[in-house]
C-alpha cells in the first residue's frame, strides 16, 4: 500500500453545534478563516499568538482582538482539546492519557518526566497500519489516521495538564516530542508534517526540530521526504538484523527489506556525527538477543552515524515473547558499545499503567466489543 494512500487530507473538525475547530490550522488557513469573517490578515497573527503561544481557549480572554471579532469567533469557531477519558499516573511519574476525539475514537499519549527533559510520546493513528509481533498497538487494526488538529491537540492538552502556558523559553516540563505512540507516522505523513510544523513554529508552541524524533518501522519512500521537509531526528524501529527474522517481527520488511532501509538511512538529509539516527532494538529472549546478532548489528550500521536504543521487552496481555535477561542485554550492549556505537538500555517507564514502549492500545475497540449485543443461546459465537 502506498504512503499516499494512508495520508488523506483532513478538513478542519467541526463541533456538534457547527463551529470550525481552529486547532490544527496553519498560518495560511487562519488568514483564510479570518478573511471569511471579513477581517484583515493581521488578525490571524494575533489569533496564532493566543492559540499556539498562550494556549487560550476562551475568545473573550483574547483581549488584543477587537470585541466585534471576538463575537464573530465565538459564533463561528472553537479552540478545543481532545477529551481526557482517562488520566493515569505511574509510580515513576510517567503519565498516560486516553484521549477521545469528536467522532468517539481514542488514542493514548504518554508524558515521561526526567531530570533534564520532559518527553511526550504522541500518537499518529487510531490503531496501526502495521502488525509488529511484539507491539500491543499492532494487535489493534488501523481504524483511521489522525488529522493535524488531533495530533497538535495531544501536545496542547499536555501543556494544559502541566500548566505550561504561555510557551516557556526553557526549563520546560514538555521539552521533547517523540512520534512513537500509536500508529506509523510515515503512513500519515501529510497530517503529521502539518502538525509538527505548527508545533515547531517559533512564535507558537516553539519546540525545536532538534527536540523532535519521528520513529518509523521502515516506510522507505517517505524517509527522505521526512528529512527534507521536517529536518527532525529519525528513529528506525529495527529489532532484527536479517530479513528472515525481521519479516516475522516487523512485517513491513517484506515490502522494504533491510538493505533498502539502510540505504535510505545513509541518504537521510542532514545526517552527521552530530546528528545520528537512532536504531531501536527490542530485546526478546532467545529470539534476537544473541552475541552473534549484536555483532551482525554492528556490521549493519557500518558507515551510518548511529546510536542504538536497546529496549527491554515490555509485556502485555497475551504477548508471545519474554524479556531478555539482564545478563543477555548487558552482553549485547557491551558488544555494540565496544564497536563505537552508543547503546544505552532504555529504562522501562510506566509499566504499571501499561504506558511503556509497545504497550499502548486505545480502548475504542474493546469498548465497542463490550457494547455489542451478545449472541443468543445456541447462536454461533
Amino acid at each position: 500500500m502506498s504512503t499516499a494512500g494512508h495520508s488523506q487530507q483532513f478538513a478542519p473538525p467541526v463541533t456538534d453545534d457547527g463551529r470550525t475547530e481552529l486547532i490544527g490550522l496553519d498560518r495560511a488557513e487562519l488568514e483564510a478563516f479570518a478573511a471569511s469573517l471579513g477581517e484583515p490578515a493581521f488578525r490571524a497573527r494575533q489569533l496564532w499568538h493566543w492559540i499556539y503561544h498562550r494556549g487560550v481557549t476562551d475568545f473573550d480572554a483574547m483581549t488584543s482582538l477587537a470585541k466585534s471579532f471576538r463575537a464573530k469567533l465565538a459564533e463561528r469557531a472553537a479552540v478545543g482539546r481532545p477529551t481526557v477519558a482517562i488520566d493515569r499516573q505511574s509510580i515513576d511519574g510517567t503519565r498516560k492519557w486516553l484521549l477521545r476525539f469528536l467522532d468517539g475514537q481514542e488514542v493514548e499519549s504518554v508524558h515521561i518526566p526526567e531530570e533534564d527533559r520532559g518527553t511526550l510520546c504522541v500518537s499518529s493513528q487510531v490503531g496501526c497500519t502495521l502488525t509488529c509481533k511484539f507491539c500491543h498497538t499492532g494487535t489493534q487494526r488501523l481504524v483511521r489516521n489522525l488529522g493535524p488538529a488531533e495530533i497538535v491537540g495531544q501536545v496542547m492538552m499536555t501543556r494544559d495538564a502541566l500548566g505550561e502556558w504561555p510557551s516557556p523559553p526553557d526549563g520546560r516540563l514538555l521539552s521533547n516530542i517523540v512520534m512513537m505512540g500509536m500508529g506509523e507516522p510515515l503512513y500519515n505523513f501529510d497530517n503529521v508534517a502539518k502538525a509538527l510544523k505548527i508545533v515547531m513554529d517559533g512564535e507558537g508552541i516553539s519546540i525545536s526540530k532538534r527536540r523532535i524524533t519521528l520513529s518509523t518501522a521502515g516506510v522507505v519512500p517517505a524517509i527522505e521526504r521526512c528529512g527534507r521537509e521536517l529536518g527532525v531526528n529519525l528513529a528506525i524501529s529495527l529489532h532484527a538484523v536479517n530479513d528472515e527474522l525481521r519479516d516475522h517481527l516487523v512485517p513491513i520488511n517484506r515490502k522494504y527489506p533491510i538493505a533498502e532501509l539502510m540505504r535510505a538511512c545513509r541518504d537521510y538529509p542532514g545526517l552527521s556525527n552530530a546528528r545520528r539516527i537512532t536504531f531501536e532494538y527490542v530485546m526478546l529472549k532467545d529470539v534476537n538477543d544473541s552475541p552473534a546478532e549484536a555483532r551482525a548489528l554492528v556490521a549493519l550500521l557500518k558507515d551510518v552515524p548511529a546510536k542504538v536504543n536497546l529496549i527491554p521487552f515490555n509485556p502485555w496481555p497475551g504477548a508471545p515473547f519474554e524479556r531478555s535477561t539482564d545478563a543477555a542485554i548487558r552482553k549485547f550492549s557491551n558488544i555494540v558499545f565496544e564497536a563505537g556505537y552508543s547503546s544505552p538500555v532504555r529504562t522501562p517507564r510506566g509499566e504499571d499503567i501499561m504506558a511503556a514502549c509497545g504497550q499502548l492500545k486505545s480502548e475504542s475497540v474493546r469498548a465497542a466489543k463490550a457494547r455489542a449485543p451478545k449472541p443468543a443461546d445456541g447462536a454461533a459465537a
